[in-house]
């Protein structure tokens, strides 16, 4: 295996231009839906082949982006009830530069999760004044480019992040200050009722409730969590769909895909065949909620949907059918379950009551659930900073058993990668059928 040494060259705290900045160093809440994301950074890895603009370039682009979002910029701070919430204050974001004895092509050609942690910065979460988004700008000896972020899940979900990364390359590609502004008022965003009225049992579903399921999830050592990425080439996701149209249904590629992906991972895990198991589903709220949120608002929008069937039913029915619970179980998380949410939130709030997330720390093995992200609505493709979109999006380390993430393969010839972590137990029979449809 290749060994690849990465040296950091520099490391800064920078700050967007004073004329530029919007933060005033105003205060911000969290919104109920920011109390539910992971309280944690979330990292994110692209690569571009040479040739890639200077670092320099890059810098001075990711500054004037962050200029108007200023949550990015901003720090946590206390609200006069005492509760968390954001400082605008502008205080900057961490940039680090770094340089990697090795050519980007090699790198890649080998296991790149070999040195993949050292390609995006490491946040100190006891820091009270730590910063809420980092970038690492790694270069390679080829002249080939890294850009490694970690950015504070309780800022922004990803539909939010996608189109800040945008903003950057914008930024850099066209050297102007004149991009578009987010929508960034979480004042102004599904707003409860008079009186606030939830119908349902948020405190035990979007947190950790004394019925909360989350409690019965167990742990894993870290190196018992195997991280696996499969590449789902266009001619088998057409398949896939051809085998749900031909029962009379129609799903999205994002549900085929995970109907065959809870399919595989039930198999490869042996389950008993009455094991009930569910899938903790992401859903973008921002286009259900009523009045619809701009999708351009920076924040989190985010609930989770939990399609469920016995182990024998994910096994012996039909894609079609399997697929189909996964789509009507995203159907329930509605205009009328959001406001209930928006409601509780509100609740919550007036009562000073403090809310744990169900998010999954560390180590935990959802054995036999799992949790799935959809990246494929991101605009990757679209992080040109003059020289192309990238040649890979890198899987980070997935430190949570059952995580998987669907995201566009940056293949010439297109198609999904799944990234998912799996128990080591489970790696082989999983790696050998992952791509039958019986």
């Amino acid at each position: 295996m290749m060994a690849v040494t990465v040296e950091i060259t520099r490391r800064a705290v920078l700050r967007p231009p004073p004329a530029t900045c919007r933060g005033g160093g105003s205060k911000s809440p969290l919104t109920a839906f920011d109390r539910a994301s992971t309280d944690g950074y979330i990292p994110a890895v692209f690569a571009w082949n040479a040739p890639a603009p200077d670092n320099a370039a890059l810098v001075d682009g990711l500054l004037a982006a962050v200029a108007r979002y200023p949550h990015l910029a901003g720090r946590f701070g206390v609200d006069d009830s005492g509760r968390k919430c954001f400082h605008l204050n502008d205080a900057g974001v961490l940039v680090v530069e770094a340089q990697a004895d090795a050519d980007l092509a090699d790198a890649l050609a080998h296991d790149v999760a070999a040195h993949i942690n050292d390609l995006y910065p490491k946040a100190d979460m006891e820091r009270a004044d730590e910063p809420l988004f980092q970038a690492q700008l790694t270069r390679y000896r080829c002249g080939g480019l890294v850009i490694g972020t970690a950015c504070q899940h309780l800022v922004a979900d990803g539909q939010a992040m996608s189109f800040f990364y945008t903003a950057w390359a914008t930024a850099v590609r066209t050297a102007s200050a004149t991009l578009p502004s987010p929508f960034t008022d979480h004042t102004a965003i599904a707003v409860p009722r008079d009186p606030p009225a939830p119908k349902f049992d948020h405190r035990n579903i979007e947190f950790r409730g004394e019925h909360s399921p989350s409690h019965s999830y167990g742990v894993l050592p870290g190196d018992r969590i195997k991280n696996l990425v499969v590449h789902f080439p266009e001619e088998f996701i057409a398949g896939l769909k051809a085998r749900v149209a031909s029962v009379g249904g129609r799903c999205s590629t994002f549900q085929c895909l995970l109907a065959h992906a809870w399919k595989k991972v039930t198999a490869a895990r042996d389950l008993p065949p009455e094991e009930p198991t569910q899938i903790r589903v992401a859903v973008n709220c921002r286009g259900r909620a009523q009045p619809p949120v701009p999708m351009e608002y920076f924040g989190n929008m985010v609930l989770w949907a939990f399609p469920r069937m016995q182990a024998r039913e994910v096994l012996s029915s039909s894609y079609a059918a399997v697929a189909g619970a996964i789509r009507d179980a995203v159907a329930r998380v509605d205009a009328e379950y959001i406001q209930s949410f928006v409601d509780f939130g509100e609740v919550a709030e007036r009562a000073g009551e403090e809310l744990a997330s169900t998010a999954a720390r560390p180590g935990t093995a959802f054995c036999p659930d799992l949790e799935v992200d959809s990246w494929l609505g991101f605009r990757f493709h679209d992080l040109d900073f003059g020289h192309g979109p990238p040649c890979a999006f890198l899987p980070p380390d997935l430190p949570i058993e059952g995580l998987m993430i669907f995201v566009p393969s940056c293949s010439a010839k297109g198609g999904v990668d799944l990234f998912v972590a799996l128990n080591d137990e489970h790696v082989d029979a999983f790696k050998q059928i992952c791509y039958s449809m019986d």
